[in-house]
C-alpha cells in the first residue's frame, strides 16, 4: 500500500495541489493541504482501501483539512475570518467539474509566468510547483546555492500573494506576452520528465504527457508557430520513450535504441506540426530543435543520420540563442561527423572556460571521445568526473559499466 501512494503522489500531487490552488486561493496554504490529504491517505487507505477517485479524494480531504486549519486559526485570530468566508461552501466545490481541473494545470503555469514575477523566480516556482522538485535538485540543475532558490520561491510566493495576482488564464489580448515564458516552462516540465535530474527512472512519463497535454491547450488558445514547433519537439523526442529503457531500468543510448519501439504516430504528428510550423517563416528556436530530432526520425537507423545537417541546426540555434549547452550538442554532432578529436577540442574549449564544469553531461561526452581514441586512462578519469557529478540511477549505472568495461580492456598497442 505504502508504494500505491508513492506512486500516486509521484504522478498526481502536482494536478491535486494545482486543484487546491484554485479552491483555496493561497500557494502556501494549498501546499499545506496536500501534505495533509496524502498523510490522511497514508493513515485510512491502508485500512479502507484505495477510494475509486484518489483523486478527488484527496482534493475534498485537502481542503477540508485547509477549512479546518483556518477556523482554528480564526478563533484566535479574528484578522483570519475573511479567508474562511471566502472559500467555497461544500456544495460550490468544483472537484466534479472535470474542465476546470483540466485547466488547472495551466492556470498554474500563467500564474507563475505573470510579468509581476522576475523571470529566474517564474523558472524556480514552475520547477518546485508544477514538477515537485526539491530546492535542492533545482539548485543543482541551475548550479546555485538552494537557499537562493528558495528566496526566489518565497518572493514569488508573495508576489503573487501581495499583487492580488489572478490565477487564471488571461485573456487572448494578454497571451502573446506571456507565451514565451509559458512555453519555456513547458519545455522546463518536459524535459523534466524525459530525462529526470534524479531519482530510480529514465523517464516521467506523466510529465511528458502533461507537458504535451499543456502544449496542445496553449495551441488551441493561440495558434502560432512556436507553439507547434515545441510540441512537434516534445512528440518527436517523446516517440523515443519505450526504447530507451532497456532491461532492469537500463540506459539506452540513440545510437543503440530499437526503433522499431519508436512510436510512429507521434513521429507523424510530430512531422506534420513541424512542416507547419516551418511553412510560416517564423522559425524559433524549438521549431530547430524539433528539427534536429526529426532528422533521428525521419532514418531507419542510426548508421542513416545526417550529423552534418544537425551540426548545420546548432549552429542556427547558437545563432539565435548562445549557449553552452549548445555548444556542446553542437560538439557531439561534429564528433558524430568528423571524428571524436574534433569535438573532444570543442569541449575542451567550452569546460577551458569554466562553463559547465558542474553538468555531468559535458564530462560524459569527453569520456566518450576520449575512449573512442583510445585515451584509456583519461577516458576513466572523465567517466569518474560525470559520475561523481550525476544524480540520476541509471545513468550512474551506465556511468560505472563502462568504467569497467575500460577498466577490463586490454591496452591498444
Amino acid at each position: 500500500m505504502e508504494s500505491v501512494i508513492e506512486e500516486i503522489y509521484r504522478t498526481q500531487s502536482r494536478r491535486v495541489l494545482a486543484t487546491l490552488i484554485r479552491l483555496l486561493g493561497d500557494f502556501d496554504r494549498a501546499e499545506e493541504a496536500l501534505q495533509d490529504a496524502f498523510a490522511a491517505a497514508a493513515r485510512t487507505w491502508p485500512a479502507d482501501g484505495i477510494p475509486v477517485n484518489p483523486f478527488a479524494w484527496l482534493v475534498s480531504t485537502g481542503r477540508f483539512k485547509a477549512i479546518d486549519t483556518i477556523r482554528r486559526r480564526a478563533r484566535f485570530d479574528a484578522s483570519q475570518q475573511h479567508i474562511e468566508d471566502s472559500l467555497y461552501s461544500v456544495d460550490e466545490m468544483e472537484v466534479g467539474d472535470m474542465e476546470a481541473i483540466e485547466d488547472d494545470m495551466l492556470r498554474l503555469i500563467f500564474t507563475c509566468c505573470h510579468p509581476a514575477i522576475p523571470a529566474h523566480a517564474q523558472t524556480a516556482m514552475a520547477l518546485r510547483e508544477i514538477c515537485g522538485l526539491t530546492t535542492e535538485e533545482i539548485a543543482h540543475a541551475f548550479l546555485i546555492p538552494a537557499p537562493t532558490v528558495a528566496q526566489r520561491i518565497v518572493r514569488a510566493k508573495g508576489r503573487i500573494r501581495t499583487a492580488k495576482i489572478p490565477y487564471e488564464v488571461p485573456g487572448r489580448e494578454a497571451l502573446p506576452e506571456r507565451l514565451d515564458r509559458v512555453l519555456h516552462v513547458i519545455y522546463l516540465v518536459f524535459n523534466e520528465g524525459y530525462s529526470a535530474s534524479s531519482g530510480e527512472e529514465i523517464v516521467r512519463a506523466d510529465l511528458t504527457a502533461e507537458a504535451i497535454r499543456l502544449a496542445r491547450l496553449v495551441l488551441t488558445l493561440l495558434p502560432h508557430p512556436d507553439v507547434s514547433g515545441l510540441l512537434a519537439l516534445m512528440l518527436l523526442q517523446d516517440s523515443r520513450r519505450n526504447a530507451r529503457r532497456g532491461e532492469e531500468g537500463s540506459l539506452v543510448l540513440l545510437v543503440d535504441q530499437d526503433r522499431s519501439l519508436w512510436d510512429r504516430a507521434k513521429i507523424t504528428e510530430g512531422l506534420e506540426l513541424l512542416t507547419q510550423a516551418m511553412r510560416t517563416g517564423e522559425i524559433g528556436t524549438y521549431t530547430v530543435q524539433a528539427a534536429i530530432a526529426a532528422e533521428h526520425a525521419k532514418v531507419s537507423s542510426a548508421e542513416e543520420t545526417d550529423w552534418r545537417r544537425i551540426a548545420f541546426y546548432y549552429d542556427l540555434l547558437l545563432a539565435g540563442q548562445p549557449s553552452p549547452i549548445v555548444e556542446l550538442n553542437r560538439a557531439v554532432a561534429i564528433a558524430m561527423a568528423d571524428g571524436p578529436a574534433k569535438g573532444l577540442d570543442l569541449i575542451d574549449a567550452i569546460l577551458g572556460r569554466r562553463e559547465l564544469q558542474a553538468y555531468h553531461l559535458a564530462h560524459s561526452a569527453r569520456a566518450d571521445f576520449l575512449r573512442r581514441l583510445g585515451r584509456r586512462e583519461e577516458a576513466i578519469s572523465a567517466y569518474e568526473t560525470a559520475l561523481s557529478l550525476c544524480r540520476q540511477e541509471p545513468e550512474q549505472a551506465f556511468l560505472r559499466k563502462r568504467i569497467s568495461d575500460l577498466a577490463a580492456a586490454p591496452e591498444r598497442q
